[in-house]
């Protein structure tokens, strides 16, 4: 990977995205449906894209949202729609536009009130409690964020009736709908104008924050983190949690630090990514150097995305964690300290986070599930309490309320943060140092990623692959013992390959939006190892491509 000279240091001003144009880009740019790229494409987490090259517009936001109105209707939803929106520049004129489509089809839609931001794990708590113990008027939800993307792009997510993100079978039909609206000049989509929309009947500003903070003590020991008097810190990095940890300070008496309080839809703040993009990527060490600067100061601190549904957490020993790393501490620590939790409940990984999971959920003699990339696959497992802990290496995760009940069915960043601090103080030690102790008995595990260039027609065959496409029956000197074209949780289809050794693995996927197939590698012994997994993986998947 090419690390730009810019990286980890602070963004230049010529770095930074234009406003006026950029908005202007949003309202009059008309996408070219000729063009893949500018249509409707609800990937992993939603639409997403920007006015600059066609790919969010509010021409895709009209067609999306008039979508979801007609698959509610389609599906008899017809409870409350609550609505939230991060920080990112377009995301605010994206709920203009939204609110105007859900007033003309009569949704009744709740919005944080005072055009305030409202984090996607609140969305789906708030959808959660409100079809507690019901069969009728459900609720439902849209997110507007494009995560932690540069400052110049939008998103466009929807959460059902389940809380978390729409699985594929929604998400085509929302899609379908959508761009069958666009080919036809959006003449179908119903809309009011703003100053109707926000004055509706249907239209409700409530407060999401204080309810959410209030419920905090039920998911997080926050009386624990209290009682040990804990130095933290938080970054918000300028997203949607940030007016959320005051009213965490003074409601439960903690002592975090706000180290970064503004708001700034430029993100001129940042510190540059990787690749000289301005990216919120909490589990970047470029985009977090400021935070990862401070890691002496505080006995822990942490950060989130702008729609905080992902975490970074910062120690004085390791100082920006690895999210393998992180989660690898949270499961043992939650499997060792909920004892009301269900113990046939699974712990819940993606098929390219670290096998430390494993060995951890191994050791506890818990059940494993392994499923595909995407937090979907996590939801209905939350939901109905079979899964207790969700998590993905990209720094997402959930669990459940200490009481053995559903929380979220979404990624939530902030209770991954105060669990760093639960953990801190019910045990005296940080989640680094935590994990030094796994290492010691586990071994250290040797984690990597890589793109690799693939046409189209590549990419393809790559989701399409079978076992018996792959000849070789050792992998960097080890007898392959798995090669995986299904997840073993579950079943479901990983859209590529992962093969698996006693000490080592890989997985290759497509990426959804790049000319490059993407593989994840782990050795538990040593780089040297890693390097050679890494080389034969790119031979050994070039090769079953060429077939």
């Amino acid at each position: 990977m090419d690390i730009s000279p810019l990286a980890g240091k602070p963004a230049p001003k010529e770095m930074l995205v234009d406003l006026s144009r950029l908005e202007k880009e949003y309202f009059e740019r008309r996408p070219d449906l000729d063009h893949p790229t500018q249509r409707v494409s609800f990937g992993i987490s939603g639409h997403r894209g920007s006015p600059f090259d066609g790919s969010f517009t509010e021409a895709h936001i009209f067609a999306i949202t008039q979508a979801i109105c007609d698959y509610r209707r389609a599906q008899a939803t017809n409870g409350p729609l609550y609505m939230g929106k991060d920080t990112h520049a377009l995301s605010g004129p994206a709920q203009c536009t939204a609110l105007e489509v859900h007033a003309a089809n009569d949704v009744e839609t709740i919005i944080q009130r005072d055009a305030g931001f409202t984090p996607t794990p609140v969305i789906s708590r708030a959808i959660l409690v409100h079809n507690r113990s019901r069969s009728d008027r459900l609720a439902d939800g849209i997110v507007i964020t494009p995560s932690h993307n540069p400052p110049e792009d939008g998103g466009f997510k929807y959460n059902p009736t389940n809380g978390g993100p729409a699985d594929t079978d929604v998400t085509q039909w929302i899609e379908d709908r959508a761009n069958d609206l666009l080919r036809n000049g959006n003449a179908s989509v119903k809309r009011v104008a703003f100053e109707v929309a926000i004055n509706a009947e249907t239209t409700h500003q409530q407060d999401l924050l204080l309810p959410y903070v209030n419920d905090l003590r039920n998911v997080v020991d926050m009386d624990a983190i209290r009682a040990a008097g804990l130095k933290l810190a938080v970054d918000p990095l300028g997203g949607a949690a940030v007016h959320y940890w005051e009213p965490i300070n003074r409601i439960y008496g903690l002592d975090i630090s706000v180290v970064n309080p503004q708001v700034d839809p430029t993100f001129s703040f940042m510190t540059v990514d990787h690749d000289g993009a301005i990216r919120m990527d909490c589990s970047s060490p470029y985009a977090m150097a400021r935070l990862v600067g401070l890691k002496d100061r505080y006995r822990v601190a942490f950060a989130n995305d702008p729609d905080s549904d992902r975490h970074g957490i910062v120690t004085p020993i390791a100082g920006l964690m690895n999210p393998n790393h992180y989660l690898s501490v949270a499961i043992l620590y939650l499997l060792t300290h909920r004892p009301h939790w269900p113990a046939e409940a699974a712990v819940g990984k993606t098929l390219v986070s670290s096998s430390m999971i494993d060995r951890v959920v191994r050791k506890l003699g818990r059940r494993l599930s392994e499923v595909p990339v995407g937090f979907k696959w996590f939801a209905p497992g939350l939901f109905d309490g079979s899964y207790c802990f969700g998590g993905e290496e990209s720094a997402g995760a959930s669990f459940l309320r200490r009481d053995g009940k559903v929380w979220t069915t979404d990624k939530d960043g902030p209770i991954m943060n105060l669990l760093a601090a639960e953990i801190t103080a019910r045990t005296g030690k940080d989640p680094g140092e935590h994990y030094r102790a796994l290492t010691a008995e586990f071994g250290i595990p040797y984690y990597t990623r890589i793109d690799a260039p693939a046409t189209p027609e590549q990419k393809a065959r790559l989701e399409r692959l079978s076992p018996e496409a792959v000849k070789a029956s050792d992998l960097a000197g080890e007898p392959i013992v798995a090669k995986l074209m299904r997840a073993p949780g579950n079943g479901a289809p990983i859209e590529g390959l992962k093969v698996v050794t006693r000490n080592g693995w890989f997985a290759a996927r497509p990426s959804g939006t790049e000319a490059v197939y993407k593989i994840y590698a782990e050795s538990f012994r040593d780089e040297a190892h890693l390097e050679a997994i890494l080389s034969e993986a790119q031979e050994m998947v070039n090769t079953a491509l060429a077939s």
